[in-house]
């Protein structure tokens, strides 16, 4: 599915360009938000269990923080990229400022392969990541989160070097830390719940019910398995879902028509989140191919896994029954083949918006630890409805008025939020 050619952050820049051209910007302010603020190149000498050295690269770019203190992941990918690093944080910066959290866009990564290291080994990459930009980030200034092949033990590791060397206990460093460490109750939701919390107030829009409806979504992580038990527990049905296979390297799609099981299909779900095949097919489910997710007759697509991922190979094959889409994951429509929804007419919710409960959580979770004081569960997840809910009107509200496609109104609201900061500040 994906073209050996695609690059994210040319992709993030014509989405730019577009909503640049929209709101007339001029051309300094363009030319600010079309490149990162800052970003930092560096090594990370590792000594290995086997005492040999090894060297590994990492990033981290802060795209623009007008608005409050940088916000993003940390990926550790043996594919990472600067390109995908860039686009990342550009694309964090237009979240951040669309659901209206006081906070800018970064993004980093090391280029390593977490499955080949031992517990050991990471942690010193994590602790070396740190002491590498110990300077340039913190509560103040930077807050990194988990992202790709990145846990909550890793940022404890990493909140420990950090606080090693600044002499201090500063649990608002870093997002996503273990519950009892400083993590916030809700985070692990947080990401899933918001795509169906847009999700439900689209259906008000279009006049459907939840329980009317059948889902297909792509990938079966953490934002998958969250957005299904939810769209479940409102009423919905999700009759496919597909899957990263570790083993094969491919990815196939399990399809069941009187609705999947989350609780069965998670119990043959290995630790890399691929569903065994065979135990599948024996529980009644069809095992179809990877791209098979997004040609099912339903009324909601999640493409909830990677980026670029419907495309104009394969948008044609979406259903004729497809009224709503939701983009669980980062940047998974090329700017053509979000053409072609567009012209169908199809809902869309865009990345930025569908998927900014976790970085919204992420916001709950650093608020909670400046003050040192924790938050219920129920709490962090009504914050959380409101939140997601409020964002998704302001942006269906100005695509009605302005006649505009739903990315565009989000674009629209979240670049004219980052430009007006940067003017205030006299930057342009």
């Amino acid at each position: 599915m994906s073209s050996s050619a695609f690059n994210p952050f040319e992709m993030a820049q014509t989405q730019f360009d577009r909503v640049a051209d929209l709101l007339s910007l001029d051309s300094a302010t363009r030319e600010m938000l079309r490149q990162p603020l800052r970003e930092y190149h560096f090594t990370i000498p590792v000594r290995m269990d086997d005492g040999t050295m090894r060297i590994f690269r990492g990033f981290r770019v802060q795209h623009n923080d007008a608005r409050g203190p940088g916000k993003g992941g940390i990926r550790f990918h043996p594919q990472e990229t600067i390109d995908t690093v860039r686009a990342l944080a550009m694309w964090m910066t237009w979240k951040c400022s669309v659901v209206d959290i006081p906070l800018g866009g970064s993004k980093g990564g090391v280029i390593c392969d977490p499955h080949n290291l031992t517990p050991h080994e990471q942690e010193r990459i994590c602790r070396g990541w740190v002491r590498q930009l110990a300077k340039v980030v913190g509560p103040l200034a930077d807050v990194p989160a988990p992202d790709i092949m990145t846990n909550a033990q890793h940022m404890l590791w990493m909140l420990d070097e950090y606080e090693h060397i600044h002499g201090g206990h500063f649990p608002g460093f870093i997002t996503g830390k273990p519950v009892g460490m400083g993590g916030s109750l809700g985070r692990t939701e947080a990401t899933g719940f918001g795509v169906v919390f847009t999700i439900r107030e689209a259906l008000k829009e279009l006049g459907m019910r939840p329980e009317e409806t059948q889902t297909s979504v792509q990938g079966f992580g953490n934002v998958s398995q969250y957005a299904i038990r939810l769209l479940q527990q409102i009423g919905g049905k999700v009759i496919c879902v597909s899957c990263w296979d570790q083993k094969d390297q491919t990815s196939y799609s399990f399809r069941k028509a009187g609705g999947i099981d989350l609780d069965q299909l998670l119990d043959i779900t290995d630790r890399f989140g691929g569903i065994e095949k065979e135990q599948a097919r024996a529980l009644g489910y069809e095992v179809l191919g990877g791209d098979a997710w997004l040609e099912q007759d339903v009324d909601i697509l999640i493409p909830g896994a990677i980026e670029n991922q419907i495309t104009t190979e394969n948008v044609g094959k979406i259903g004729k029954r497809v009224r709503l889409i939701a983009e669980g994951a980062n940047g998974p429509t090329t700017p053509e083949a979000d053409e072609i929804i567009k012209q169908r007419g199809i809902f869309l919710i865009p990345d930025f918006l569908a998927n900014a409960g976790g970085v919204t959580c992420s916001y709950f979770e650093q608020v909670q630890s400046n003050m040192n004081y924790y938050w219920e569960k129920d709490e962090v997840l009504g914050k959380l409805d409101v939140a997601m809910t409020s964002a998704f009107i302001a942006v269906s509200e100005l695509a009605r008025e302005r006649k505009l496609y739903m990315r565009d109104a989000a674009y629209v609201i979240a670049v004219s939020r980052v430009a007006q900061a940067c003017k205030d500040r006299g930057w342009v």
